[in-house]
């Protein structure tokens, strides 16, 4: 389905300009005027001038029509003018909601620039203003240049006026029918080339790790699933244009065979030859094109402008796109924690909510949780699906618009920040290592650890060899010196020596391999405490005691082989490490 905002931004954007569109619609009237007294003049024209030998007369018939003709192209040039009237408000509302929104990501507190919103502002926005702007002009164009042809076809034959207006609204029906169907297969094309982007990106961003573990071919064959799906859905939607001609062909072609069917049965019935000539102007150059302009725009410009705006309306959120759920809609994913966790747990959330600004999409939405002391999370999901976020707030980085955080029975938001930092240590993606001895970045957290201790944390991380590279403890270091896995090695060290019973690695191990990085996890899987891993591979996930993903639906909690039967997200980031070879001496077992 698409965003429920579509319909109303719709919807809000007609209303808001009701004196526009009444205007739009005055002189739609006007434009319209030909396609009422084309057929009745031409039909005059016939009967009572050429037929009869009355040249003038057929004429002047004729030139009223130039008249309706000229009047009419007035009316079509101010319905261009009046179109504008409503678009271009409409196109600004956009531009504004598509700035405010990046600026908001990019100046709240852990937020960052996002560089699509230049894309949404140049492309995405005039796609909608252009398509907008198409839809109401065929939507209006088919309502009163095919009810001006009916009214005129009336006038002429009611029952002829009945007979093509069957096949017109059969024509119309088959397409409405087909349109939730062209709708789903123009999103499934759009969501086909999303995967696509993700999965190639992702094969390119983790080569290393790749190529590490010998899953080349076993890549290639997903990204090449990936572009299969979307040449199908290629063809699929190409295959649904056969569906619009079929609606035309019901719509637009079938009258003028009933016409020519009837023709002997209406002269037999006093029916003029002029009369049935203007029949056949009203059925070929007013209902046949009008069935075919709202056939093609809706089935082509508005599918588009339905997905863009869709696209917009999710990534720039506004108030009333977050409204909470309706009724009849599942309450949201709570995870529990297993039957028989000590009191008070080490981490407990209790119907936490966050959002990133007062009227942003909740990031968490009404999230319970529970761990054990020295129980070993992973945390698992898609990127931007709340992992980081969950990291902050069990850390007291971040406050929830609603619900609570304890740790150690200890509301976070009643803790001083002493008194925070003796129970939680966390250590980002970005390992901080400042100027000065790899002896005093070590103790950072914990200045009095005796040397013995210190050395055992350095040989349990697998860190003896920067040490022994850097020239031992009391070296001096220079940040800049240091590649980002050598950060967070210096990093994940600090922290495991630290005294505070939870450690939190919010993919603090990204930079190192993966024999490294299942050192590293191993080493603090034995450590005293609890431990919360936001995974960056998902071979993180074997090594915990439950895991918690970010699935479609919301977070769900469960051991590794309880996710694989119940999580389709689960068993699609584990399908990448199915069955690949693991390089000896990298442990997969829980600590």
């Amino acid at each position: 389905m698409s965003h429920p905002g579509v319909r109303r931004t719709t919807w809000n954007a007609l209303r808001a300009r009701r004196r526009e569109l009444g205007g739009l619609a005055g002189w739609s009237v006007v434009e319209s005027l030909p396609a009422l007294l084309g057929g009745v003049l031409v039909a005059r024209a016939v009967d009572q001038g050429f037929l009869v030998g009355r040249f003038g007369t057929g004429l002047a018939w004729l030139a009223g029509l130039a008249a309706a003709v000229l009047v009419g192209a007035v009316g079509t040039g101010r319905v261009y003018r009046g179109l504008g009237a409503v678009v271009e408000p409409f196109r600004d509302e956009l531009a504004t909601r598509v700035v405010r929104a990046a600026l908001d990501g990019a100046t709240r507190p852990g937020g960052r620039a996002d560089s699509a919103a230049v894309t949404r502002l140049t492309h995405q926005v005039e796609v909608v203003r252009d398509t907008f702007g198409g839809l109401l002009m065929v939507v209006r164009g088919f309502l009163f240049t095919a009810g001006s042809a009916l009214l005129g076809l009336l006038s002429l034959a009611p029952l002829l006026a009945g007979a093509v207006a069957v096949p017109l609204v059969a024509g119309l029906v088959v397409f409405a029918a087909g349109l939730p169907a062209m709708v789903a297969h123009q999103r499934a094309q759009v969501r086909a080339g999303e995967d696509l982007g993700r999965s190639a990106a992702t094969a390119l961003g983790g080569h290393r790790d790749v190529v590490a573990c010998g899953a080349q071919d076993r890549v290639v064959d997903d990204v090449g699933r990936r572009v299969t799906a979307q040449a199908r859905t290629e063809r699929t939607l190409a295959r649904m244009a056969a569906l619009r001609s079929l609606s035309l062909g019901v719509g637009g072609w079938l009258p003028v065979v009933v016409l020519l069917l009837a023709v002997p049965w209406l002269v037999r019935n006093g029916m003029s030859t002029g009369a049935v000539l203007g029949a056949l102007v009203y059925v070929t150059t007013g209902l046949q094109p009008a069935l075919h302009a709202i056939v093609v725009g809706v089935g082509g410009g508005g599918l588009r402008y339905v997905v863009t705006l869709d696209r917009i309306l999710r990534a720039c959120p506004v108030p009333g796109d977050d409204a909470g759920p309706t009724a009849g809609t599942a309450p949201p994913p709570v995870a529990h924690a297993a039957p028989g966790t000590a009191a008070p747990p080490a981490v407990r959330l209790r119907g936490v909510t966050f959002r990133y600004g007062p009227h942003a999409r909740p990031v968490l939405a009404d999230l319970t949780l529970a761990l054990s002391a020295g129980e070993h999370l992973a945390v698992v999901g898609p990127s931007g699906a709340g992992k980081s976020t969950l990291a902050a707030l069990i850390a007291g980085l971040a406050r929830p618009d609603s619900g609570t955080v304890h740790l150690a029975g200890a509301p976070v938001a009643a803790l001083a920040p002493a008194a925070l930092a003796r129970l939680r240590v966390l250590v980002p993606q970005e390992g901080y290592v400042r100027s000065g001895s790899l002896d005093d970045n070590l103790r950072y957290l914990c200045p009095d650890v005796d040397e013995a201790a210190l050395e055992r944390a350095v040989d349990a991380l697998g860190a003896r060899p920067l040490v022994s590279r850097l020239g031992g403890l009391g070296a001096a270091i220079e940040p800049g010196a240091l590649s980002a896995g050598e950060r967070q090695l210096v990093a994940a060290v600090r922290a495991y020596v630290a005294p505070a019973p939870l450690v939190i690695l919010d993919e603090a191990t990204c930079h190192l391999d993966p024999v490294l990085e299942a050192t590293v996890e191993d080493a603090f899987g034995r450590r005293p405490g609890t431990l919360v891993v936001v995974a960056h591979r998902i071979s993180s996930a074997t090594r915990a005691d439950r895991v918690l993903v970010f699935d479609d639906d919301g977070p769900v909690l469960g051991t590794h082989q309880e996710l694989l039967a119940r999580s389709p997200t689960y068993r699609e980031l584990v399908g990448l490490w199915e069955h690949v070879p693991v390089p000896s001496g990298v442990p997969l077992g829980g600590p």
